[in-house]
């Protein structure tokens, strides 16, 4: 598994997303209370597995010390007063991005988050592809490196943050 990207997520859900889609999020996440919960919990209505059956397995439900990313896995979904606020920090291998892709673009069609909602980053490298969610869609785009800041007074210095 030497191919490892990082793939953060930060983005909001309203409020109102519904219950069916809340849970295949929450299976996602790895968490019980789901319309899916784990392997063998039986059948739903209409005699439909508790999971979607096209994802193999939960994509964000990692936890604990990442393995090649440095730092920890995580993935959390709260609802606060802007609707349901999701972050996921995932080690993933390039044989989910299908899978991963079609989850990010069903989130980039119903977050309320315009801009940045996370980033793809391969771990021998710095530089991340930014995901942007624009008009119900996502995009990736790769950010280039000018030049590396030698300390933290040229960061200042030139007025990056």
């Amino acid at each position: 598994m030497a191919d490892v990207h990082e793939l953060q997520l930060a983005l909001h859900l309203p409020d109102s997303l519904p219950a069916p889609e809340l849970g295949l999020l929450r299976w996602h996440l790895g968490e019980a209370g789901g319309d899916a919960q784990a392997e063998g919990e039986g059948e739903v209505a209409g005699g439909a597995d508790r999971h979607d059956e096209a994802y193999e397995y939960p994509l964000l439900a990692s936890r604990g010390p990442a393995w090649k990313i440095d730092g920890v896995l995580v993935g959390e979904l709260h609802l606060g007063s802007r609707g349901w606020a999701l972050s996921a920090r995932q080690e993933v291998h390039p044989d989910e991005f299908d899978d991963l892709g079609r989850l990010v673009r069903w989130l980039g069609a119903r977050t309320t988050t315009v801009g940045v909602l996370g980033h793809l980053r391969f771990y021998e490298t710095d530089v991340p592809d930014l995901l942007i969610a624009r008009d119900g869609s996502v995009h990736r785009a790769g950010l280039r490196l000018d030049r590396i800041a030698e300390s933290p007074t040229d960061v200042l210095a030139h007025g990056w943050i």
